[in-house]
Parts: structure tokens; C-alpha cells; sequence
């Protein structure tokens, strides 16, 4: 007989004995007569045996045999007779403890054994995955599969005949869905989701209007792409061939969630199906996509603006069967495949705070990616991570893969390390669903059900749609090169529709004859609207300025209106006082108490303002007048310099406090965000943000402004080109601390030549502003101007604190932002000008007034981008002894604003009437790092800017 650790009361099966031993405990009579005389024996003593040792089996004495290996101890020929049969409730145990592997096993790994390729080809051996094994039940005799046993929830019924168990356990698992969801941690949601897929056995029973309905959607997703294939031969759609279920899938999608209450879904995808999904699910007129491939009749009135169809979006408003209405928008996107997902998401937290959806219900983000992508591109991470925070949740994002099992050219073992292109979301507590896509009821039961859990626990859902591309990547390429045998397959391989319609037919559900008038009458919609689009151009540009942004503008900012920025003294010294003001009781950091509370209330006394104080009576003034106000980037609640401390801490309890809530009126509140350590994401996050609250403030600070390299796609795809390539506008606003200070190449510079390089058309704003004055104007320009374009702001950091960067409370209740900032010497007698931006002023100012130099002249340039030629102008016509004109910089020379500015110099001198000026640059030379890694080699570096600068060719000169 065997040890204990041998049988069915092992380890193995601990949980799901004591669950039953605790059952039987409250009520002996809910546990199975077998079960109830296992607890009911004891040990010889009266005690039960549950409460000891469990049925522990005395072993078989052992002694050392031949060859010193043990052997069982000779019995006396007596005792020599054969061991009685095993009692019954013995071999019920067993059989049920096999049977709850076999059931735990299929719900774990059954996945592993589903049908989920549509090519059908062999998946790969996963014998060496513990317990796979026990997905398949011949392990079970004929005899046991007769025989009841408990049910463990997979029936409503607690016992049932084991050969029925098995049979609803392969049809919800190993069919054509394949579910991962045991290792979903919250036991609530695992049990909910178990309960439904095991009750319905993973499937729909679908009326035949519903089955009618799928048809009818899958026939207008396959016509529409054969009518392009016939009509645009060999142009680029980026096809859904193969994958055409993902049509009646999102229109389930929206009919579950708007009987649960959502309004509205925000979707963003890449190029696979986006033209379908734009027709089909959008209602986007084909007409009008089909001008777009013919293109605008007059080409010359698009030079260098507009974007390629398929990445474009819309919005409408879609009604479902049931007559609700559902707003749908599709977002923008590049051909950096993820980069849509954060900013989605951001537009969806927006506009969830707009209507007030507390719940996170009403507005949901759908997001469609691609299997390579999935996997591959690093912001569907971050994206991922950003979803349980609490600055970034959106209620949970329903994700699905259109899984096309290659990678433009790339097999899947040479793309990503796991088995699934969807492994990256097990970091998540959450549901990944596999779907075959050639069975499209299956197709849409899971999409009801994703969208059923999101809306029910608000939390991220993926599915993960197994399909195939029918085409190649683009339909310009021949995929046969690369996956022969694969495509070989898909040559012969009926079309998700033909298929369906088939079984259909044969179930005498839809006879052939209505499936195949249906797919005539799409066909001839399709044409009809063709012969519109050529009879009359239906091309449009995006639809732009309405809604929310009716009464804000793009174009050139020059003609936008001045506002006034400028805020009386008294409502300034209050805002003041407010900030300094704790809550009784809070027990404030004593050096905080002493760097910010005390400094600010000497402020009141002495007027004299530092950076953290310009910039925190912006947003209170904005947060008074009705702007919201948000804030995030790493560690900005405190500041990288500990500048700001928007939020202060108590010592002793823990609590938070942040001093700029008590200026919130109305929905106009301030959020300030410690974000993930995420740039692209996050900054991904506040763009997309941006875009739906165009009456806001919404700003995002890299930790140092060299971490935007990180973000570089969002600023060059979205940020620097939204408005020429889409129309859309974004007041977006970048906090990026640069200067040199001797802290090393990545904590010096924010690539100011970067941002310099992407400007034109008036589509950006970058500034360098120098003082707590020019902070306050120009944060509060950016919102209560009408025109909204990105702001790049070169922020300080040894500025934040230098006793020359200040400013008097009388600049903040007067004047505004100024471009550019005059000297004081008397323009008559200058005979150099020194350009620059930036923290260099103080050093060059410093270093003049030491000699009482009144020949040099050293302006600040505090807004670079739009350039102000103007102003520069007019002050050159004030310097009629000028004859040196150079631009000063930190940055080495192939870096910061020289190239930028040269040219632009050069038009201003060449339009004097005086004698030739000469141009020049002085600055670090040219260097393949931004800045050196030593302090003292800084100073060096910093010393010999200055002195060229002050002494060149003077008297006092080298």
C-alpha cells in the first residue's frame, strides 16, 4: 500500500479537500455520502482523523535486499494471502481526484490543445509544458466515464456523469477558443469568467437573425476588399483578407457595451483592416474612400501637407440593433504601429473627467494591434503598465491582435520568444482569449464576452484573433518568397464568408441562396459608390475645429489676438498666501517648511519671486479663472530639483496635501501625476489628453529634458506633424530641463536642435524663457490665447534658485511674455551683439558689467521658434555702430540653436542699409556628445565661451 504522499489525498489536491472539508463541517449532508465517511472516521481514539494525520496508510516495512537495494520484509506464509479488493468511497476519491486534475489541467493548459490556427497546421510539440498532458482523457476507462462525479462549478448541477464533464470541457477549451485565465490573481473575476465560458460551453446559441446579422457584416468586409483588389490593382490597403471576422466582432463589441452602459469608444489601430473598419464599423462613406485612392483633383493644393489613407480618422455615431447609440472615433495614427496606443488612452481619461464618468464606463479605449507588433514594440508596455495607475486608468482597454502569423516577412519563432503574441499582457491580472478566426460565432461570443467583463470589472481584456493574411504585407509584395509553404495553404483556403455561409446551408439555417444574394447586393452598393466618387470627387479633407474646438485656430500664430497675461497684485499676493498656507495640524518636512513655506512668506514681504513661484501662481491663476490644470512626468509632484513640491507630505501620518487644489473651481482642477518611468508612453498619454481638452493646461516634464530622446516618435509623428498631416490641433505644453552645468551628456541637453529642426508651418512653439516672470506669461499665454499649438519649453535648473533669475510680483501684474529681451546699455555706442538663449546670459552678463563694457550688447532670444525677425529687426535699426553679430551658445556647434539661427541672421543683416555686420558663432566646437562627464573640464569649457565672447577683438582681448 502507498504512502500517503502517493494518493489522492496528496498535496496535490490539498485545496480542494479542505474546501470540502469545510463544507462538511457546516452541513455534512452537502458533501457526497463517499466524502462524508472519510470525515466521519477517527483514528481509534474518538478524535478525527482530519484533524491528525490524513488517512495516513501505514508503508510497507523495507530491508536492505541484494546488492544492498531495499526490499519489502517477508511476511510469515500465513499472512501471504492476497490484499481485499479497496473499499468504494476509496476508489471514488481516487477517481475524483483524478478527475479534478484532469479539470484543473484542462482549465490551465487547455488552451495549449485548442484549434486556433484556420490553416489547421500541426502546433508545435508542447509536451515538455507540465500537466498539457492531462488535457487529453484517455485516462479514463469506459466504466469511470459512466460514473458521477463532482462537477467543481463547470455544471450548474454538482454531480454529474463524468463522460459529460469531459465532453463540456473539450468543447469550452480545446475548440475554437482557447483561454488563459488561471492565472488571473482575483479569484472573483476568474470564477465569473470560468462560470460563463464553462455554462455555455464557449459558445453563443445564436438566433438566426444573429446568424444572418455575422453573415451579412462578414460579406460586406470580404466585398469591400475584393472590390478594392479589382478596382486599385496592386495599391496599398493593408488588407483584412483573412481576418474579416474582426468586422462583426467590433460591432458585438459595441452592441454589449452600450446595454452596459458606453457611450462612446476611442479606437486606435495600425494599417491592418483600418479601411474596413472605417466603412464597415464606422460608416465612413466608400465613396469617399475610394477618392481618397484616386486622390484630390487639384494635387498642387496639398504640397506637403496631408497623409496617406490608412492613416487616417473618424468619427460617427453608430446604432446599434437594439437602437442605442454608441460614438465611435478612430484615432490618427503613423506607421510606427503602437505609437496610437497611449495616446488613446489619454483621450479617453479626458474625456471621461469632461462627462463626469467616475465609473469608467461610459467611455471605453479599443485597441486593435498587430501580432509582430504586439510583442515587439516596447510602448505596448509602457501602455500596459500605465493601465493600473491611478493618474493613467481608463477602466480597463479592450485589446485585440489581428494575429496574421507572420510579420510583414518575419515567422513568429523569429519575432518573439513565447508561444503566444500575447504573452507581453500576462503582466497584467487579466483574460487572454485565442479565437480561431475561420469560426466567426466563436469570433463574436468572445467579443461579447471581453466586452461584458470590461465593463463589469473595468479592466483590460485581449483577444487574441487567429488569422491569416491573404495578401502580402501590402498587397505590392509577393509573400511566397518568404512563407511558400504557408502561402501555398492560403491559395487553396476558402474565405471566412464562403466557409460560414457553407455551414449555415448545411445546418438548414441560411439557405445558399440568401447568403449569395447578400454578397450581390454589397457588391453592387460598392459599385454604386464608385460611380459616384468619379462622377463627382467625394475627397475631404479630415473634418477639424468642431465640437470642443470651435473656437480655438491653427495656422499662422502671428494672427492669433493678444490677450493679457497679466493678473492683478492683490490676486497675486493672495495666491501667494494661499500656498503657503498648511492644513491645521499637518505636519510639514522641516527642510520643505524651510525652502518653500518660509521662503515663499518672506516673498510676500520682499515681492521678489524664483522659478517655483512664477510658475505655481501660472496654474493658480489659471485654476481660479476655470483652466484645469495636469501635470505628470517622473518625480514632477516634488521636481527633479526639488523645486516645487506641488504635493507636501505629512511626517507623521503619511497624508498628502497639495496647496494648488484650493484654486480648483468646477471641473477646472489640478492633477499633478508621479508618472511610470515611461517617456514615450506617458508623453503618448498627454498628447492624446491634449486633444480633448482643448480649454486646459496640459503639461508633461521629463526628468531631465534629455529623456524626451525617449519620446522622440511622439514628438516627431504626432506633436511637430498632427496639424499638417491630420488637422489636429494639441496644446500640448513640454517642460524640459537643459543647461550646462557640468552634469554629464545625458543631464545636460534636451536636443534644443531637434525641436528647431521639426519647426515650420507655425506648427510649434519653442521657448527658452530665463525668468519666474516670463514662466508666468507665457504658461498662462498658452491657454488663454485662442490658438493652440505644442510648447516646448527649455526649462532651468541651477536658474530655479540663481539670485539673478528672479523676478519683482509687479512683472507678473503687468506686462507679458516678451519674445525677446532687450540689454540695458545704450543701443547708440553698441558696436557688438551677443544672441544667445538660456542660462548663458547670466554668465555673459556678469562677465560685461565686471569690465563696464557698454560697446556689447547681449539680448535674450526667449521665444527661438516662431522666430521673431520682426523685433530683431527693429533693434538693429537701433544700432547704427554695429559691426559684430554673434550667436552664444553652450551646446557644442552641431548641436543647440547655431545652425538654426545662422540663416536667419543673415537675412536680418543683409536687409541693413549699413556697412556689412559680421556673423559668427562662439560656443563649444563640434562634438559627438552633448557635453562632457567632468565637472572641472565643464568650468574650463564654460570659462573659454565667455572670455571669447567679452573679449574678442576688444582691448580687453586675448
Amino acid at each position: 500500500m502507498a504512502n500517503f504522499q502517493d494518493t489522492f489525498l496528496s498535496g496535490a489536491n490539498i485545496d480542494f479537500i479542505e474546501g470540502l472539508y469545510a463544507r462538511y463541517l457546516e452541513d455534512p449532508t452537502s458533501v457526497d455520502a463517499s466524502w462524508r465517511e472519510v470525515f466521519e472516521r477517527n483514528d481509534g481514539a474518538g478524535r478525527p482523523i482530519f484533524n491528525t494525520k490524513l488517512l495516513e496508510v501505514p508503508a510497507p516495512a523495507v530491508q536492505p535486499g541484494k546488492n544492498g537495494k531495499a526490499a519489502a520484509k517477508e511476511a510469515p506464509a500465513a499472512a501471504a494471502a492476497p490484499a481485499p479488493a479497496a473499499p468504494a468511497p476509496s476508489q471514488a476519491l481516487e477517481l475524483q481526484s483524478k478527475v479534478d486534475q484532469t479539470l484543473f489541467a484542462f482549465r490551465l493548459r487547455g488552451h495549449l490543445r485548442a484549434r486556433l490556427d484556420p490553416l489547421d497546421r500541426p502546433r508545435p510539440a508542447l509536451e515538455h509544458i507540465a500537466d498539457v498532458g492531462m488535457v487529453d482523457d484517455g485516462h479514463f476507462s469506459a466504466r469511470e466515464r459512466e460514473q458521477e462525479v463532482e462537477s467543481s462549478g463547470a455544471f450548474e448541477q454538482q454531480r454529474v456523469k463524468l463522460g459529460d464533464l469531459l465532453n463540456r470541457l473539450h468543447r469550452t477549451y480545446t475548440g475554437s477558443i482557447g483561454v488563459e485565465v488561471m492565472q488571473i490573481l482575483d479569484s472573483q473575476r476568474r470564477r465569473w469568467l470560468m462560470q460563463r465560458m464553462e455554462h455555455s460551453e464557449n459558445r453563443t446559441a445564436f438566433s438566426v437573425d444573429d446568424q444572418r446579422h455575422i453573415l451579412t457584416k462578414l460579406s460586406y468586409a470580404e466585398g469591400f476588399e475584393n472590390f478594392l483588389h479589382t478596382k486599385y490593382v496592386g495599391a496599398k490597403r493593408f488588407s483584412l483578407d483573412g481576418g474579416e471576422a474582426l468586422i462583426p466582432m467590433m460591432d458585438a463589441i459595441a452592441e454589449v457595451g452600450a446595454g452596459l452602459g458606453l457611450k462612446e469608444v476611442v479606437i486606435g489601430m495600425a494599417h491592418r483592416g483600418r479601411l474596413n473598419v472605417l466603412t464597415n464599423i464606422l460608416g465612413k462613406q466608400p465613396s469617399q474612400i475610394f477618392s481618397e485612392f484616386d486622390g484630390p483633383k487639384d494635387p498642387k493644393a496639398y504640397l506637403g501637407r496631408g497623409d496617406v489613407k490608412y492613416h487616417m480618422g473618424f468619427s460617427s455615431d453608430h446604432v446599434t440593433r437594439q437602437g442605442k447609440n454608441v460614438h465611435l472615433s478612430l484615432a490618427f495614427n503613423p506607421s510606427h504601429l503602437e505609437a496610437v496606443n497611449p495616446v488613446v488612452e489619454g483621450r479617453v481619461r479626458a474625456k471621461q473627467e469632461r462627462f463626469g464618468d467616475t465609473e469608467r464606463v461610459g467611455v471605453m479605449p479599443l485597441l486593435i494591434h498587430g501580432d509582430a507588433a504586439f510583442m515587439g514594440q516596447g510602448v505596448v508596455a509602457e501602455t500596459l503598465n500605465l493601465s493600473g495607475l491611478k493618474g493613467y486608468n481608463t477602466g480597463g482597454t479592450l485589446h485585440i491582435v489581428i494575429n496574421n502569423q507572420v510579420g510583414f516577412t518575419t515567422d513568429p519563432h523569429d519575432s518573439r520568444s513565447s508561444i503566444y503574441a500575447t504573452a507581453i499582457a500576462q503582466m497584467l491580472d487579466i483574460p487572454i482569449f485565442h479565437v480561431n478566426g475561420d469560426d466567426p460565432e466563436a469570433c463574436v461570443h468572445v467579443a461579447r464576452l471581453a466586452a461584458e467583463y470590461r465593463q463589469t470589472f473595468h479592466s483590460d481584456v485581449v483577444i487574441d484573433l487567429i488569422c491569416y493574411r491573404r495578401y502580402g504585407h501590402n498587397e505590392g509584395d509577393d509573400p511566397s518568397f518568404t512563407q511558400p509553404a504557408m502561402y501555398d495553404l492560403i491559395r487553396k483556403h476558402p474565405t471566412v464568408r464562403t466557409l460560414y455561409a457553407k455551414t449555415l446551408a448545411e445546418q438548414s439555417r441560411i439557405p445558399a441562396e440568401e447568403s449569395e444574394a447578400i454578397k450581390q447586393r454589397c457588391l453592387q452598393e460598392f459599385d454604386a459608390a464608385l460611380a459616384r466618387a468619379r462622377q463627382e470627387s467625394q475627397f475631404k479633407e479630415p473634418s477639424a475645429l468642431e465640437g470642443l474646438w470651435k473656437t480655438y485656430q491653427g495656422g499662422a500664430q502671428k494672427s492669433a489676438p493678444q490677450v493679457k497675461t497679466a493678473v492683478e497684485k492683490a490676486t497675486l499676493r493672495d495666491a501667494l498666501q494661499k500656498l503657503c498656507a498648511l492644513p491645521e495640524g499637518f505636519h510639514v518636512h522641516r527642510d520643505v517648511e524651510r525652502t518653500v513655506i518660509k521662503k515663499r512668506l518672506g516673498m510676500l514681504d520682499s515681492e521678489e519671486l524664483q522659478w517655483s513661484e512664477g510658475e505655481s501662481l501660472a496654474y493658480a491663476t489659471l485654476l481660479a479663472e476655470g483652466y484645469p490644470v495636469r501635470l505628470s512626468g517622473q518625480d514632477c509632484e516634488r521636481g527633479t530639483f526639488s523645486h516645487r513640491h506641488a504635493v507636501l507630505h505629512d511626517v507623521q501620518t503619511g497624508t498628502e496635501y497639495t496647496p494648488l487644489q484650493q484654486f480648483s473651481t468646477g471641473r477646472a482642477r489640478f492633477q499633478v501625476v508621479n508618472s511610470a518611468l515611461s517617456e514615450m508612453g506617458v508623453l503618448g498619454f498627454e498628447y492624446g489628453y491634449s486633444l480633448d481638452v482643448p480649454d486646459g493646461l496640459t503639461l508633461w516634464e521629463a526628468q531631465f529634458g534629455d529623456f524626451a530622446n525617449g519620446a522622440q516618435i511622439i514628438i516627431d509623428q504626432f506633436i511637430a506633424a498632427g496639424e499638417s498631416k491630420w488637422r489636429r490641433l494639441s496644446g500640448v505644453t513640454l517642460l524640459l530641463p537643459h543647461s550646462y552645468e557640468g552634469q554629464g551628456p545625458e543631464h545636460s541637453s534636451a536636443r534644443l536642435e531637434r525641436f528647431l529642426d521639426l519647426s515650420a508651418e507655425d506648427n510649434i512653439q519653442v521657448c527658452y524663457p530665463t525668468t519666474p516672470a516670463q514662466i508666468f506669461h507665457l504658461l498662462r499665454r498658452q491657454v488663454l490665447r485662442p490658438v493652440r499649438k505644442p510648447l516646448v519649453i527649455m526649462s532651468p535648473k541651477s536658474l530655479l534658485r540663481r539670485p539673478e533669475a528672479t523676478s519683482k510680483l509687479d512683472e507678473l501684474a503687468t506686462g507679458s511674455f516678451q519674445e525677446v529681451i532687450l540689454d540695458k546699455v545704450a543701443p547708440a555706442g553698441v558696436t557688438r551683439l551677443l544672441l544667445c538663449s538660456g542660462k548663458v546670459y547670466y554668465d555673459l552678463v556678469k562677465a560685461r558689467d565686471e569690465r563696464k563694457d557698454d560697446s556689447i550688447a547681449i539680448v535674450r532670444l526667449e521665444q527661438l521658434y516662431p522666430f521673431p525677425g520682426d523685433e530683431l529687426a527693429s533693434l538693429l535699426s537701433k544700432l547704427p555702430k554695429l559691426t559684430e553679430m554673434y550667436w552664444v551658445q553652450e551646446e557644442p556647434r552641431n548641436a543647440g540653436a547655431w545652425h538654426y539661427m545662422f540663416p536667419r541672421m543673415h537675412d536680418l543683416v543683409s536687409s541693413r542699409s549699413q556697412p556689412q555686420v559680421k556673423l559668427g558663432y562662439i560656443g563649444r566646437a563640434e562634438a559627438a556628445s552633448p557635453a562632457t562627464g567632468f565637472p572641472k573640464t565643464h568650468e574650463i569649457e564654460q570659462q573659454l565661451i565667455i572670455e571669447e565672447a567679452i573679449f574678442r577683438g576688444t582691448k580687453h582681448g586675448r
